[in-house]
C-alpha cells in the first residue's frame, strides 16, 4: 500500500474519531470550531475525512473535549463524558505548536540526512509544502506527519506537547489512566492517607543508586540479625 493511500485512509479514520468525540461531548460543529479556532467548514471537512487536522489542532481538540490524545489512534467509541475547556487561547497555542513541530521535523530530517527533494519523492508531498511545514507556515495534517516520519524515522509521540498547558494536561490524563490500571487493592492502598509515608519511602528508595540500595539492605540485615 502506497503512502498516499495510507494518508487517505488515515484521514477518513480520523474524521470518524473526531466526529465521535464531538458527539460524545454533546458539542455542535459550530461551537467546537469557534472554540478551537478553526472555521466550521474546516471542522466539517475533518469529520468527513476530506481534510486532516495537524497534531497541534488534534492536541487542542483533545484538550477541549477532555479526552486522551491516544483516542485518535484507537478504534473505540467514546463514553458519554462531559467536556471541559481551559481559560487559554487555544488558537494561539495551536499556532505556536505548529512552529515548534516544524523545527523538530526539520531537525529530524537533517539528522536522517534526507533532502527536501528526496522526502518529496518518497511521500508525494511537494517540496514547497514540506518547506512551509518546516517553517511553521502551514499546519501539517496528521496523516502527512505520520507519513513523513515513516520516511525520516521517528515516532509521532515524540512530537506531542510536553511542557505546555495541553502537554501537562495530557500527562495528567496518562497518570490517571495508569493509576486506574492498578489492581483494586493497590489503588485502595495508595488512596489511604495513612500509607503516604510508605509511598514516600518507596519513591526515595527508587531514586537511590544500586550501591546505596545495597548498603541500605545490608544495614537492615545487621539490625535484624
Amino acid at each position: 500500500m502506497s503512502l498516499q493511500v495510507q494518508i487517505a485512509l488515515r484521514t477518513r479514520k480520523l474524521g470518524v474519531l473526531i466526529r465521535d468525540a464531538r458527539l460524545a461531548a454533546r458539542k455542535t460543529v459550530t461551537e467546537t470550531a469557534k472554540d478551537i479556532g478553526v472555521s466550521t467548514a474546516f471542522l466539517r471537512a475533518y469529520e468527513e475525512g476530506r481534510k486532516a487536522p495537524s497534531l497541534p489542532e488534534l492536541e487542542v481538540l483533545a484538550y477541549y473535549l477532555n479526552l486522551p490524545i491516544r483516542h485518535f489512534w484507537s478504534s473505540e467509541a467514546l463514553s458519554d463524558d462531559s467536556a471541559r475547556t481551559g481559560p487559554i487561547d487555544l488558537n494561539r497555542l495551536a499556532g505556536l505548536r505548529h512552529r515548534i513541530i516544524g523545527i523538530l521535523l526539520r531537525q529530524k530530517r537533517l539528522q536522517a540526512s534526507i533532502s527536501i527533494k528526496a522526502l518529496s519523492l518518497e511521500t508525494g508531498i511537494s517540496p514547497s509544502r514540506l518547506t512551509a511545514y518546516e517553517m511553521g507556515e502551514k499546519a501539517i495534517p496528521l496523516p502527512e506527519l505520520e507519513a513523513i516520519l515513516t520516511v525520516i524515522g521517528g515516532r509521532v509521540e515524540a512530537f506531542f506537547d510536553q511542557n505546555g498547558p495541553v502537554g501537562k494536561w495530557m500527562n495528567e490524563q496518562t497518570t490517571i489512566q495508569e493509576f486506574l490500571q492498578l489492581p483494586p487493592d493497590l489503588r485502595a492502598f495508595v488512596c489511604l492517607p495513612v500509607n503516604r509515608p510508605y509511598l514516600e519511602l518507596a519513591r526515595n528508595l527508587s531514586e537511590l543508586s544500586t550501591d546505596k540500595l545495597r548498603s541500605v539492605a545490608e544495614g537492615l540485615l545487621d539490625i535484624t540479625l
